[in-house]
């Protein structure tokens, strides 16, 4: 058991283990500050990086394919999700700038869910042997890229352990501030309660409290941030 699983099971271990460490996962995309490349380097790498189209509905790169290698959003939004049939859920949305994959490249490991295009979307992708090259030959990039990798994996082990021995509603309090772009947490409740180790009732009963306060509006597969600071202050 590494130890992400080991902080997981003592999270609740209520959820499928599979699907809370695939929500786990996908919190190490690179975005924002974070991101490995820049702008510049995207463009420097424009002759190495193949472009891929993918239309709406499309499987970009999954678990069982070999598109494994380094994928970069140039426009558009895509699904990650985990599971199938009923057992399907949504664990992250990708949108322009968005890195993903090289973490599981480093780690030699497949995608632990399907990347689906919510739109048409452009997307960027460097082949591991590129990927092993551009490490090798650029050691500017290389630093960053390993930098990045390690604000990433450290961000989503603190994550983990803040949350450890505190009530649910500031669990799930600090989880949505963590979790929301542009005033809104554009996921599903059942993959909220993964990530927390809790049974979704007891989630939704919390969500439900949270929103008679004022402080968020439930919606379907996302939940809007009404008030920050108070919402701050029940996760601080």
């Amino acid at each position: 058991m590494t130890g992400m699983e080991r902080a997981l099971s003592l999270l609740g271990g209520q959820a499928d283990p599979r699907l809370q460490q695939a929500a786990w996962v996908a919190r190490c995309v690179g975005r924002g500050a974070a991101a490995p490349l820049t702008s510049q380097d995207v463009a420097a790498l424009a002759a190495t990086l193949q472009r891929h189209s993918v239309p709406r509905g499309g499987a970009a790169y999954g678990p069982r394919d070999d598109r494994s290698g380094v994928w970069i959003v140039r426009a558009g939004r895509l699904e990650l999700t985990a599971g199938s049939g009923t057992g399907r859920v949504v664990v992250q949305i990708l949108r322009g700038g968005d890195v993903d994959g090289d973490i599981q490249l480093l780690l030699d490991m497949p995608f632990p869910y399907t990347a689906r295009a919510l739109e048409d979307a452009e997307l960027l992708h460097l082949r591991p042997e590129d990927f092993e090259k551009l490490l090798a030959t650029h050691p500017a990039i290389a630093r960053r890229w390993l930098s990045s990798v390690a604000e990433r994996l450290n961000t989503s082990h603190m994550r983990i352990l803040g949350l450890l021995g505190k009530s649910l509603v500031w669990q799930t309090s600090r989880l949505l501030l963590d979790e929301a772009d542009e005033g809104a947490v554009h996921l599903p409740q059942r993959t909220i309660a993964a990530m927390l180790g809790v049974r979704r009732p007891s989630l939704n009963k919390v969500l439900k409290d949270l929103e008679k306060e004022g402080l968020i509006a439930l919606r379907y597969s996302a939940i809007d941030i009404l008030d920050e600071k108070g919402l701050a202050k029940r996760g601080a």
